[in-house]
């Protein structure tokens, strides 16, 4: 693809690092201008100063609808509309039955499905006819790995309620879609992993995967880049999953 996103505008939450980041870096080749989020002002600070003026960093918490008021007060004054909206933003913490605290789960549901939720509402009046909504969902939906019981549960939430929204796309106007990676080398999955374990613990990743490694963010940029262009334009409703196979087949 060339330039498929010449003259749109794209807002992308937990744009700062990771899969985010790469999402965005893809944005701003195919010519959009993105707005990107995050709870962080320096990663926001350090993508501005690599992407130039192609880009507007906005420090707001997705999981918080007050600061989703004022995000999108400054994209309305500055860019008047949404042609692509992405909400990535999201988190995880490991926990088994039997360990899982009340803090983490209300945080992991608040981020993970509160947040999306509400990033796609009060995105409404923005969104520009034909929009395309983009909801980053995980293969732990449908493959709940061990020790990530509540974070599995927030994504299989999120799989159900795109849903929901889908069959409001002949009287809204958008199409929305879930874009579940795989196992992917992003500093979220390297923070969850084991102290010192992290390399051994993907390569275990790894031998799961029926491609025999874990992927790459641009990977799963290159998928959201799709679900973003014309080229996807009868596709609403779908769980695209970027994964190298680990959630269709077991190895």
């Amino acid at each position: 693809m060339s330039g498929v996103l010449e003259n749109k505008v794209a807002l992308v939450t937990g744009g700062g690092s990771g899969i985010g980041l790469a999402i965005v870096r893809r944005f701003v080749r195919e010519g959009a201008h993105v707005f990107l989020t995050g709870r962080r002002q320096g990663p926001l600070d350090a993508a501005a100063a690599e992407l130039g003026d192609r880009v507007t960093p906005v420090r707001a918490d997705a999981g918080h609808p007050g600061e989703l008021d004022a995000l999108y007060e400054r994209v309305r004054a500055e860019a008047g509309r949404i042609d692509v909206l992405v909400a990535n933003a999201g988190g995880g913490v490991t926990g088994s039955l039997g360990e899982i605290t009340e803090k983490d789960f209300d945080a992991m549901f608040a981020t993970n499905v509160k947040g999306p939720l509400f990033t796609l509402q009060k995105a409404l009046p923005l969104l520009a006819p034909g929009a395309s909504v983009i909801v980053t969902g995980s293969t732990t939906a449908t493959r709940p790995d061990p020790g990530l019981d509540v974070y599995s549960a927030t994504k299989a939430a999120l799989r159900n309620l795109v849903r929901s929204w889908a069959r409001q796309a002949k009287e809204r106007q958008f199409r929305v879609n879930v874009l579940s990676p795989g196992p992917t080398r992003t500093p979220g999955l390297l923070g969850v992993l084991p102290e010192g374990q992290e390399e051994a613990a993907l390569d275990q990743f790894a031998a799961a995967v029926a491609l025999g490694r874990v992927g790459d963010p641009d990977e799963i940029a290159g998928a959201a880049l799709f679900l973003a262009s014309p080229d996807s334009s009868y596709v609403n409703g779908a769980d695209l999953f970027a994964d190298g196979g680990y959630a269709q087949v077991v190895v």
